[in-house]
């Protein structure tokens, strides 16, 4: 039971530079039964997640994999105003690395500007909410962390791997005969079985025929004549 709880709990990553905010964000997740993990920058999540800002020789900045060991994170909400990397950048970035565009991400701001939420949407994020966010909000995300937990063994083909265990069970197998050699086996008992019948008939016949009343009969017939 503790195992298929586990299973089913939720890892919320939540990016915002405001103290109040994570601690309002963390509270919310939290009550819906989700391990939460708060930064406070969008660079720290990318070194969270394994990626780490570099810069190329022409001193743009670009996200590499890092060395560190991959976190299961079923979530991304982050504050779009913020310092030096503000949540679209991270957006972007999260959805140009292949082992991370999967993970579902949020947009949280106070301010209600339509241009900004459609460059939201339209580069991939899930929902964008207006602060302070509600535990209605959180509770509309809960279909969204549902898709990374999908990936059962009931909608994925497993691959079937030949070991030497394997092998043996399969060589058991083959000791087994196969159905022909039975449908042969029934057919033969079948006309084996019809033969002794047909057998038994003409025995039977013959017997009569030799019977002593049937001698009786045809010898006083004969006398008679």
């Amino acid at each position: 039971m503790g195992m298929a709880a586990a299973d089913l709990q939720f890892h919320v990553l939540a990016v915002d530079d405001s103290l109040i905010d994570r601690k309002l964000i963390e509270r919310l997740f939290k009550i819906s039964s989700c391990q939460v993990t708060t930064v406070d920058s969008g660079s720290k999540a990318l070194e969270f997640l394994g990626l780490q800002e570099e810069h190329d020789e022409q001193n743009h900045p670009c996200v590499s994999p890092s060395n560190q060991q991959e976190v299961e994170i079923n979530l991304i909400i982050t504050d779009y105003c913020m310092p030096g990397m503000t949540g679209y950048d991270l957006l972007k970035k999260i959805k140009e690395s292949a082992s991370l565009r999967n993970i579902p991400v949020v947009i949280m701001s106070s301010e209600n500007v339509p241009s900004r939420i459609s460059r939201c949407l339209e580069e991939g994020a899930e929902e964008f909410f207006l602060k302070p966010v509600r535990l209605s909000d959180v509770n509309k995300l809960k279909p969204h962390m549902m898709k990374t937990k999908c990936k059962s063994p009931k909608q994925q083909q497993p691959e079937i791997i030949v070991t030497q265990d394997n092998q043996e069970s399969i060589d058991i197998t083959y000791v087994v005969p196969p159905e022909e050699n039975q449908e042969t086996d029934n057919t033969l008992q079948q006309q084996k079985s019809q033969d002794n019948s047909n057998n038994n008939n003409k025995r039977k016949a013959i017997e009569e025929n030799l019977s002593p009343d049937r001698t009786r009969q045809r010898l006083s017939s004969l006398t008679t004549v």
